[in-house]
C-alpha cells in the first residue's frame, strides 16, 4: 500500500505540468478509431480470420501498449534522454537496418515491400523514421542553433544525412517519404534557415529525387511503378474503370456521399460489406463518413486540430530549441498524415497508401503516432515548468 501511495502522490506532484487536453484529444480519437476499426473490420474479419472480432483484439492490444508508452513518456521520461548522443547513434542505428531489412526481405503489402513479418506480427519501420528524423532534426539543429545564421555545412550535413536515410523510404513508401520530406521542411522554415541554404537545400532534394528516379529507371525501365502509375491513372480518371482500377476510390467516394451530415450510424455503413479491401486500414475514413456523417468527421478533424494547434502553441512558447522542433515536427506529422489520408480517399490528392492517425488499424501506425504524441507531452511539461519556474522568481 506505501508504494502504491507514493506512486499516486508522485503522479499527482507532476501532473501540475501535464497539459490533458492533449491527452484527452489523443485518447478520444483512440477510443473513437479502435470503435470504428471494429464496425469497418467485421465483415472482412469474418470472412478472413473466422471472427468477426479479430481485428478489433489485435488494435485493442496496440491501444493498451499505446496508452501505456503515453503515461510512461508523461510521468518517466524527459527530453534530456533523447538529447543524450548514445541514445542518438542508436535510434539512427536501429531504423537504418530495419529499413535495409525491409528492402532485403520486407513483405509486399498493396504494391508497397515496407513490412518485416515476425510471425502473425508485422513491423512497419518507415512508420518510426518519422518519429526518429524529428529527434535526430531537434537534437542536432538545437546543438548548431548558433551557426544556423549562414548556410555552410553545419546546416547541410545533417539534411543530407536524414535525405540519404529517406531514400530508404521513398523507393517502396511514397506517401510516409512525403510525411517525411514535410517534417524536414517545416523544420528548416520554422528555424529561418537563410534563402540560400533554403535553395541549396531545394537542389539537394530535387538531385536526390533525380538519383533516385534514374536508379528505378534502371532497374525497372520505368521511374514509377506499375502499381504507382495505376494510382495516378485512378486519381485523374477514377470512374473510367470503376469495378476494376477506379474500385476502391469510386466507393470511397460514394461512401462519403451517402453519409450525410448526420450519418447512416455505427454499423450500418453498406461499403464495408465488401465494397472497400480492407475498409479498416487506409479507407476508415470512408467508413467515419458513412456511418458518423459530416458532424463525425468534423468532430474527428478538430480533435486532431486541438493537438496541432497546442504543439504548435508550445513551440512558440519555449525557448529551447530541441523542444520548438519536436512540437513543429509532431504538428507537421499528424497535420501532413492527415491530409494525405483524407485527401486520396476523396479524390483530392491520389491515393498513398498513408494510414490515417490513431484511427486506422495497424500497430506501427498507432504506436508511432502515440510516441509522437509522448513527445509532444514531454515538450508541454517542460514549457509548462519553465513558466512556472519564471514566475516563481
Amino acid at each position: 500500500m506505501k508504494y502504491i501511495k507514493n506512486f499516486i502522490n508522485y503522479v499527482k506532484s507532476y501532473s501540475k505540468y501535464v497539459d490533458f487536453l492533449i491527452i484527452i484529444a489523443y485518447v478520444a480519437l483512440s477510443l473513437i478509431g479502435l470503435v470504428m476499426v471494429y464496425s469497418a473490420s467485421m465483415v472482412p474479419a469474418e470472412m478472413n480470420e473466422g471472427s468477426s472480432t479479430f481485428y478489433y483484439y489485435r488494435h485493442l492490444a496496440f491501444l493498451i501498449l499505446g496508452f501505456i508508452i503515453v503515461f510512461f513518456m508523461t510521468y518517466f521520461m524527459s527530453g534530456n534522454f533523447f538529447k543524450m548522443k548514445g541514445v542518438q547513434i542508436l535510434m539512427i542505428t536501429i531504423i537504418v537496418i530495419l529499413l535495409l531489412l525491409t528492402m532485403v526481405i520486407g513483405t509486399e503489402v498493396n504494391g508497397q515491400r515496407n513490412w518485416i513479418r515476425f510471425g502473425p506480427f508485422g513491423l512497419q519501420s518507415s512508420e518510426f523514421f518519422k518519429v526518429i528524423s524529428i529527434l535526430y532534426l531537434a537534437y542536432i539543429y538545437s546543438r548548431r542553433e548558433k551557426r544556423l545564421g549562414s548556410a555552410n555545412e553545419s546546416s547541410t550535413g545533417p539534411l543530407i544525412f536524414i535525405l540519404a536515410i529517406s531514400g530508404l523510404v521513398i523507393i517502396n513508401d511514397t506517401g510516409t517519404w512525403l510525411v517525411i520530406a514535410a517534417i524536414i521542411i517545416s523544420t528548416f522554415m520554422y528555424l529561418r534557415i537563410p534563402f540560400k541554404f533554403i535553395f541549396r537545400a531545394g537542389l539537394a532534394i530535387g538531385g536526390a529525387l533525380l538519383v533516385g528516379g534514374g536508379i528505378m529507371y534502371l532497374i525497372n525501365g520505368q521511374i514509377l511503378s506499375n502499381y504507382q502509375m495505376q494510382r495516378i491513372e485512378t486519381f485523374l480518371h477514377p470512374f473510367s474503370d470503376p469495378a476494376g482500377s477506379g474500385y476502391q476510390l469510386t466507393n470511397s467516394l460514394m461512401a462519403i456521399s451517402n453519409g450525410g451530415i448526420f450519418g447512416t450510424g455505427i454499423g450500418s455503413g453498406v461499403i464495408k460489406l465488401g465494397y472497400l479491401p480492407e475498409p479498416h486500414t487506409d479507407f476508415i475514413m470512408a467508413v467515419i463518413a458513412e456511418e458518423l456523417g459530416l458532424v463525425g468527421v468534423l468532430l474527428i478533424v478538430g480533435l486532431y486540430l486541438v493537438i496541432i494547434i497546442k504543439a504548435m502553441s508550445y513551440a512558440r512558447r519555449s525557448t529551447d530549441t530541441f523542444y520548438q522542433i519536436v512540437c513543429v515536427g509532431v504538428a507537421m506529422y499528424i497535420t501532413m498524415q492527415v491530409f494525405i489520408n483524407v485527401g486520396g480517399i476523396s479524390k483530392i490528392i491520389p491515393l498513398t497508401g498513408v494510414p490515417l492517425p490513431l484511427l486506422s488499424y495497424g500497430g506501427s501506425s498507432f504506436l508511432s503516432v502515440s510516441i509522437a504524441i509522448g513527445l509532444l507531452v514531454i515538450a508541454a511539461k517542460h514549457v509548462k515548468s519553465a513558466e512556472i519556474e519564471l514566475k516563481g522568481r
